[in-house]
C-alpha cells in the first residue's frame, strides 16, 4: 500500500477511534470540545495526499504531537473545509453539487467501488464503477423519511483510476466525514445545553 494510503488509513482510523472516545466521558458523557480540539489536532498531522507523495512515511513524534495539540480548534478545522473544497473542486463535485456551503447538509456520504473498512481499504473492486455517493433523507408520501442516494462524483471502473486519483477520491470522503462528525457532536452539546437551561427554569 502506498505512503498515501497508509496515512489516510491513520486518518479514518483517528477519526472512528479516537473521536469516540474523545466524545464520551467516563459517565457516557460527552467530552468538552477542547478534548475533541486534541483528537483534531492529532488527525490533522495527516497532509494532504499531494504533499504526502514528496514526503518520506514516518511516525509522529510525541514532540510533534504535543505541537500539533497547541493549534487552535478552529483553526485545523478551518483547514480541513479549506481541503474539502479543494477536492470539491478538483474532483468536479461541484457539477453535482455548485453551492459549496450545503454539502454538509447530507446526512452521509458513502464510496463505492473502493474499500474504507479496516480489512479493505484503499482496496479497487475489479469491475466495479466508482462513485461518491451523499444520503439524505426525505419523507414519501406517508410522510415516512427514507434514505434517499444522491451521486456526487463519478469516476468510472476502479481499476482504470490512477493512484493519484484514488487517493483524492478517499481523502475527500474521509475529509467530509470528519468535519461532519464534529458538527454532529456540537449539534448535541446544543441540546444537552437546552436541558440544562430548562431544567434551571424547573428548579
Amino acid at each position: 500500500m502506498s505512503s498515501s494510503l497508509d496515512k489516510l488509513k491513520a486518518l479514518t482510523s483517528k477519526l472512528e477511534e479516537k473521536l469516540e472516545q474523545k466524545r464520551r466521558g467516563p459517565m457516557g458523557d460527552l467530552a468538552p470540545l477542547s478534548e475533541l480540539a486534541q483528537v483534531a489536532a492529532a488527525t490533522a498531522a495527516v497532509q494532504p495526499v499531494a504533499e504526502e507523495r514528496r514526503a518520506v512515511a514516518a511516525p509522529v513524534t510525541e514532540k510533534q504531537q504535543v505541537a500539533h495539540r497547541s493549534v487552535p480548534f478552529e483553526i485545523i478545522r478551518q483547514e480541513n473545509i479549506k481541503r474539502v473544497k479543494t477536492l470539491y473542486e478538483k474532483l468536479g463535485i461541484n457539477e453535482k453539487a455548485p453551492d459549496f456551503d450545503n454539502i454538509f447538509v447530507y446526512k452521509a456520504m458513502n464510496l463505492s467501488g473502493i474499500g474504507l473498512k479496516e480489512e479493505d481499504f484503499g482496496q479497487i473492486r475489479e469491475g466495479k464503477y466508482v462513485q461518491i455517493i451523499a444520503i439524505i433523507y426525505e419523507p414519501d408520501k406517508n410522510g415516512k423519511k427514507k434514505a434517499k442516494n444522491i451521486s456526487l462524483g463519478y469516476f468510472g471502473k476502479a481499476e482504470n483510476l490512477s493512484p493519484e486519483h484514488k487517493s483524492e477520491i478517499i481523502e475527500f470522503v474521509l475529509r467530509w466525514r470528519y468535519e461532519k462528525a464534529f458538527q454532529n457532536v456540537e449539534h448535541y452539546r446544543e441540546l444537552i445545553a437546552k436541558i440544562d437551561q430548562l431544567q434551571d427554569t424547573l428548579f
